[in-house]
């Protein structure tokens, strides 16, 4: 065979690293189980990747090894190597076929972020809202709020995210979309789940303090487990006790982003055991947390700050005007006037150590 012989064996070579570094990649670079029907094109883009990546790899490392073993200088010979000095054919081919490659890449893309965001027949809209640092979902078909995203599987949702405060980004990594939320800006996300289970939304944007701790739980279920879900998330705040409003006021307020209920640390005191706890302070004094202090800390967050905390962070939240911004809405809703701060300091009663 001669010379003719190395094209064909670079060539076979080439296609089995390609083979074995493709497995090994799919190996490495495990994703989550696909759950939503825009993973499943998304997950082909993984695979085109892969593969790419791994005839690339293969393609340099093959050629470089094997003129390392095969052409590398017998030790008795100490003449010069031929002078090449360019092949015009060779030049070309490797200047169009990437760019033709990156370029078809390029359409893929576009044509699957098409595919993934365009409107479904029948869609359901949920209202997401993220702050620091938690996540809140309305149900406004419904007229349900929640603290957990509770999807009918095989039915085309479409998210409206917002933003209270700063940079965060839905992120459920079984449904393989994501998106950012900028304050101010409004923006869509589509999703069909088609698995049912049990999930784990993430901020995937850094978003402060306590920002690995910015989750919700992602339930996907049957229809008929949905709409019972909505019927037991239906209520009126003036129908529920003050400390199921408090627990209700925790979720919604965001306070779980920073106040922990079982003694773990936070960006915030833990509320286990909270009240009539004495607590020192910054300034070297010691308060009992009674029901002044609460409604204190929560309007002048920054006014006493307990010792190991830092301030600026609750002031961050603006709870002095979006509690009473909540208690209007209730109001303007119900007919029934709510004191939010009662409420959180009669749920904080309830957590005994």
């Amino acid at each position: 065979m001669g010379k003719s012989k190395h094209p064909i064996i670079v060539g076979v070579l080439t296609l089995l690293t390609t083979a074995g570094l493709y497995f090994l990649f799919d190996w490495m670079f495990t994703r989550p189980a696909a759950a939503s029907a825009q993973a499943v094109p998304i997950e082909d883009l993984f695979q085109a990747h892969f593969i790419m990546m791994a005839f690339l790899f293969a393609l340099i490392m093959v050629i470089m090894v094997y003129a390392v073993v095969v052409f590398r200088r017998k030790p008795d010979d100490d003449t010069d190597g031929p002078h090449i000095h360019g092949h015009t054919g060779l030049e070309i081919a490797w200047t169009i076929i990437p760019t033709i490659v990156v370029v078809g890449f390029g359409i893929y893309g576009l044509v699957l972020f098409r595919e993934v965001t365009a409107e479904q027949p029948n869609e359901m809209v949920v209202a997401v809202t993220g702050q620091q640092w938690a996540w809140s979902f309305e149900y406004p078909e419904a007229d349900v709020r929640s603290g957990k995203l509770v999807l009918p599987v095989n039915q085309p949702i479409l998210l409206q995210l917002n933003s209270k405060d700063v940079l965060h980004s839905f992120w459920v990594p079984e449904f393989r979309v994501k998106q950012d939320l900028v304050p101010g800006y409004p923006q869509e996300l589509r999703v069909t789940p088609t698995e049912i289970g049990n999930y784990r939304l993430r901020c995937a944007e850094i978003c402060g303090t306590s920002h690995s701790d910015m989750l919700a739980d992602v339930q996907v279920v049957s229809q008929a487990d949905f709409e019972q879900f909505l019927i037991d998330s239906a209520f009126r705040y003036s129908d529920l006790t003050p400390e199921a409003r408090g627990e209700q006021f925790y979720v919604e307020l965001g306070c779980r982003g920073c106040h922990s209920l079982d003694g773990a640390p936070g960006a915030g005191p833990t509320w286990q055991g909270i009240y009539l706890r004495e607590e020192a302070l910054t300034d070297g004094t010691t308060i009992v947390v009674d029901e002044e202090y609460i409604r204190n800390s929560i309007l002048n967050p920054d006014a006493q700050i307990v010792q190991g905390f830092n301030p600026g962070v609750m002031s961050a939240q603006n709870y002095d005007t979006r509690i009473p911004e909540l208690a209007a809405q209730i109001s303007a809703n119900e007919g029934a006037e709510i004191d939010i701060i009662a409420d959180l300091i009669a749920f904080m009663k309830t957590l005994d150590q």
